[in-house]
């Protein structure tokens, strides 16, 4: 090992997200061309996150890679881990679960990457042999499911060490615009799974999407891929709701001025929606989305809760409803790279701000005001 041939201290102090404090010490060290060390934002507990020095992580199993990250996003479940509601990710971990990098090592299992290829990042680890990967249910794999950033280190880092690299990750489509696709680690197949899918979208549909943050942007444009006759965007903030309409929804009702209920009756005849997403992950308004199906229709819980929730079982039990959750599985990511590749899908059109890397804590300062700042997704550049 030679000596050190080059140190680099990036940025030292504090910052604020929103109640959270984000303390910044970075030192990148170098032993000869290896990087032995990186900058990675890590979990703190109580609130906290900050970027501290981490060492670049190695291959554990024959089946991992390792990758250096180039892109990575906030997800709102990063917020939800600061607020305490993900008991599951301990203090000490490194966040993120999104991205899209180069592959500097791929262990001497991975069969489908070698050194020098750019992937996608899947949110979902699997290992592709278990009964609940075998189901088509990956987010519950024995070994995997979701895990980067959660219960092991993830993508917002230098480096990222993928479990089940031949499952976890995509080859980038030749010409693609990879700050865009980005967005396909994670809130697109959440949009189109746990929201479009399991909501029952079909061709003639009606549909409302209570919450027009990205995840039901997401929702909101993959649902055009099953042709509803009707989609309603519901939210409070005003942007939002303009973004929306530019995205394709038929209707959009500010819920802060209007009653949801009041206008979506008057637009389906009194009926409901066939299809009524909860993209926002509070009490009030999945609760909300009940009152809005239609008999025989399905309620698709996509936002993520940390608190319990009513469940008007007084009304829904005769009106032969359908509630259902989920986790992403990242099963469709391979029709949303075909579909990204070929036009079909602008998934780009969520990003509205960038941040270095070494601005992450600005980054989550924007992101959890995002009304403030007419945000949406955050691209950050590693």
């Amino acid at each position: 090992m030679s000596a050190i041939t080059t140190a680099r201290i990036l940025r030292a102090g504090t910052s604020r997200i929103g109640n959270a404090r984000v303390n910044i010490r970075l030192n990148s060290v170098r032993f000869g061309s290896r990087f032995l060390n990186m900058k990675a934002l890590v979990y703190q507990g109580n609130g906290k996150c900050g970027l501290e020095d981490r060492p670049v992580p190695k291959i554990k199993e024959a089946s991992d890679a390792i990758v250096k990250v180039v892109y990575t996003t906030i997800c709102g479940t990063d917020t939800h881990i600061l607020h305490g509601d993900v008991p599951t990710c301990k203090p000490g971990t490194i966040l993120g679960h999104e991205g899209v990098g180069v592959v500097e090592e791929p262990g001497p299992g991975v069969s489908r990457f070698k050194k020098g290829d750019r992937v996608l990042i899947n949110c979902i680890s699997s290992c592709a042999t278990c009964n609940y990967c075998r189901r088509g249910m990956p987010s519950h794999c024995v070994s995997g499911g979701w895990i980067l950033g959660n219960t092991i280190d993830g993508t917002q880092a230098e480096y990222v060490r993928i479990p089940f690299a031949d499952s976890g990750l995509h080859q980038v489509p030749r010409g693609v615009d990879e700050k865009a696709l980005v967005m396909l680690s994670d809130i697109f197949p959440t949009g189109l799974e746990c929201g479009v899918q399991n909501g029952k979208v079909q061709p003639g549909s009606t549909v409302a999407i209570v919450g027009a943050g990205p995840v039901g942007l997401a929702a909101l444009m993959t649902s055009k891929l099953y042709s509803p006759s009707l989609v309603i965007m519901i939210d409070r903030d005003p942007s939002r709701l303009k973004v929306a309409k530019k995205f394709g929804a038929d209707h959009t009702i500010n819920s802060a001025e209007a009653d949801p209920l009041e206008l979506v009756m008057k637009l389906t005849d009194n009926v409901g929606c066939d299809t009524v997403m909860e993209a926002v992950g509070v009490p009030e308004t999945l609760e909300m989305a009940q009152d809005l199906v239609a008999p025989g229709g399905t309620v698709a819980n996509v936002g993520v809760h940390g608190t319990s929730c009513l469940f008007k079982v007084e009304k829904l039990w005769s009106q032969n409803i359908s509630l259902t959750t989920r986790l992403v599985d990242t099963v469709t990511t391979p029709m949303l790279l075909k579909l990204f590749a070929t036009g079909g899908i602008q998934p780009g059109q969520l990003i509205t701000h960038e941040f270095s890397f070494t601005d992450m804590a600005q980054a989550y300062t924007t992101f959890k005001a995002a009304a403030q700042h007419d945000a949406l997704k955050m691209l950050i550049t590693v």
